[in-house]
């Protein structure tokens, strides 16, 4: 029998928080051949922040993955994928401490990680959450890891579970939000928030706690910028 070697994991991770902090989950999926969801997992985390769900995330991905196959993680969170290329050298030189002195945010999350990646090819890749058309790796994963928030249970491809459904945030869903929210937009003309939506010139963070990329449509709510569906629904 000829036993084929995989040269490469294509897999995703997100993390999920309905409040940021709040009702949080995490997941992450693998792609077979064809870079279609294959294998999966996603499970709840309680009351917590966005961070430590994306952190979450990888961590559970990197330790279901073998070690000794290259592995590609796509993610949407600037954060997670600075915390683990760009500033976690720099924290370790300083024992854990920020340039600024203060003790690492999440640091035992981060430690776990890095440790999981000490001799091992791991390529991180920036993708834009809730694009129309967008990475399919990346969508399967952010609607596992809101489901997971909501309902607060584990659910994954081993555990025999339906693929995750619709999450609020994705295109498709927001779209049909969007129609009756108008009524709610043009009421908040004459309210606290502007109903002018701009494309972003930087990525960022929504209230919501989901990222959105440049170029992306944002506009302003009472708490800065983000979705515009997430203006509409709190102007209502």
């Amino acid at each position: 029998m000829i036993v084929r070697m995989v040269e490469r994991v294509v897999a995703a991770c997100d993390g999920a928080s309905k409040g940021n902090p709040g009702p949080a989950g995490w997941a992450w999926v693998v792609a077979d051949d064809a870079e279609t969801p294959d294998r999966w997992e996603a499970g709840p985390l309680g009351r917590t922040t966005n961070n430590v769900a994306e952190l979450t995330a990888l961590e559970r991905l990197l330790a279901a993955t073998d070690p000794a196959v290259p592995l590609e993680v796509r993610m949407d969170s600037q954060y997670a994928m600075k915390a683990v290329t760009t500033w976690l050298p720099g924290w370790k030189r300083n024992g854990w401490r920020t340039s600024g002195g203060k003790p690492v945010a999440n640091q035992e999350l981060v430690v776990r990680i890095d440790e999981l990646l000490q001799g091992r090819s791991v390529d991180f890749r920036y993708v834009p959450a809730h694009q129309v058309d967008g990475d399919r790796l990346n969508d399967f994963a952010d609607r596992a890891a809101s489901q997971a928030a909501r309902v607060q249970e584990a659910a994954g491809s081993d555990l025999g579970s339906p693929e995750p459904p619709a999450s609020p945030d994705t295109p498709a869903a927001s779209a049909a939000r969007r129609r009756p929210a108008r009524a709610a937009s043009a009421r908040q003309r004459g309210g606290g928030a502007s109903a002018r939506t701009i494309k972003a010139k930087f990525p960022g963070r929504c209230v919501c706690g989901r990222a959105y990329a440049a170029g992306e449509p944002i506009a302003k709510n009472d708490q800065g910028w983000g979705h515009p569906e997430c203006r509409t629904a709190a102007a209502g």
